[in-house]
C-alpha cells in the first residue's frame, strides 16, 4: 500500500477544479453569462451601460478604492427615473404596470454593480453586441 499518496476530497477530482482564473477570464465568463439574460434585461443592461459611459472618466467615484454606497443608489435611482421616462415617451404597445417599477430600482442596481464591476477590472466598456 502507497502511504504517500495524498487522498482528495471528491470535488477536487473534478476538471478544472482548483483552477487560478485570471482577472481576463473571470470578466470573459461574466460577459458570456450575461449573453443570456433575458431580452428585457439585457436591454436595460446595455443602457445602463451607456448611460455610465457618462460617469466613466478617470478619477470617477466608480474607480474609488471603496465606492460610496449612497453615490451608487443615487446613480441607480437616476437610471430608473431615465429609463422611466423613456419608457413613456416611447409609447410602448405594452408599458410596465406601476408595481413593476417598484422592485426595478433592485434590478437597477444589480446591473449597475455588475457594470461598474467590470469596468474597475478591465472589462470592456458596455455589452458585446449579440
Amino acid at each position: 500500500m502507497d502511504f504517500n499518496r495524498r487522498i482528495l476530497p471528491y470535488y477536487m477530482t473534478y476538471p478544472n477544479c482548483g483552477r487560478n482564473w485570471s482577472e481576463e477570464s473571470l470578466i470573459g465568463d461574466m460577459e458570456y453569462l450575461q449573453q443570456m439574460y433575458p431580452g428585457e434585461v439585457r436591454r436595460y443592461q446595455q443602457r445602463i451601460a451607456q448611460i455610465l459611459d457618462r460617469v466613466d472618466y478617470e478619477g470617477s467615484m466608480i474607480y474609488d478604492e471603496y465606492p460610496d454606497r449612497c453615490s451608487l443608489e443615487r446613480l441607480a435611482g437616476n437610471i430608473l427615473q431615465i429609463l422611466k421616462r423613456e419608457e413613456q415617451e416611447s409609447g410602448t404597445e405594452h408599458p410596465l404596470p406601476p408595481e413593476k417599477w417598484e422592485w426595478m430600482l433592485d434590478l437597477i442596481q444589480v446591473l449597475l454593480y455588475n457594470e461598474v464591476y467590470k469596468r474597475r477590472h478591465g472589462g470592456r466598456r458596455g455589452m458585446i453586441c449579440f
